[in-house]
């Protein structure tokens, strides 16, 4: 082997030993920014971690929404089989309403509240956020026709 070819192959294998430590890098900070949709069923099956961020995502629960001064809101989500109760502070979407799909993120806390600090909402008559739509069709709740919307881009989504 000549030495052009032996310094050839070592570039090559310094390249990518290189690129191999990027890519996990870049697949370790992604996966640190994962945010998990368990629905109020899992919570409560599952446990949450307290203080552990996550999105929790179903439906409003009829008549659990109170709006209190600060513009401070308490709500429940809730799957039907578990429901739980939403602490947020903010402008509400206004597409938000009781019966409606909501994804929130945010963490609960040591009592079993979630405290909120995002509530997304359905953006229009046929849209409903992709997770919320899947886990009503996973359990059989799906009332969107025949089948779940297709998912709109994220810059249509009302915060």
């Amino acid at each position: 082997m000549t030495r052009r070819k032996a310094r050839r192959l070592v570039l090559i294998a310094v390249a990518g030993v290189v690129l191999a430590l990027a890519v996990g890098l870049i697949l370790s900070a992604m996966s640190s920014a994962i945010v998990f949709f368990p629905s109020p069923g899992e919570v409560a099956a599952q446990g949450v971690a307290v203080g552990a961020r996550f999105r929790l995502g179903d439906l409003v629960q009829e008549g659990s929404v109170v709006r209190g001064p600060d513009q401070r809101v308490a709500f429940a989500v809730t799957d039907t089989a578990a429901t739980v109760a939403v602490e947020y502070r903010g402008l509400l979407p206004d597409l938000f309403r009781e019966g409606q799909g909501v994804v929130a993120e945010g963490v609960l806390d040591a009592a079993g509240t979630f405290h909120a600090d995002t509530v997304l909402a359905k953006h229009d008559e046929t849209y409903m956020p992709r997770e919320v739509a899947g886990a009503l069709k996973q359990r059989g709740h799906w009332q969107g026709g025949g089948s779940a919307p297709s998912p709109r881009p994220a810059s249509s989504i009302t915060t």
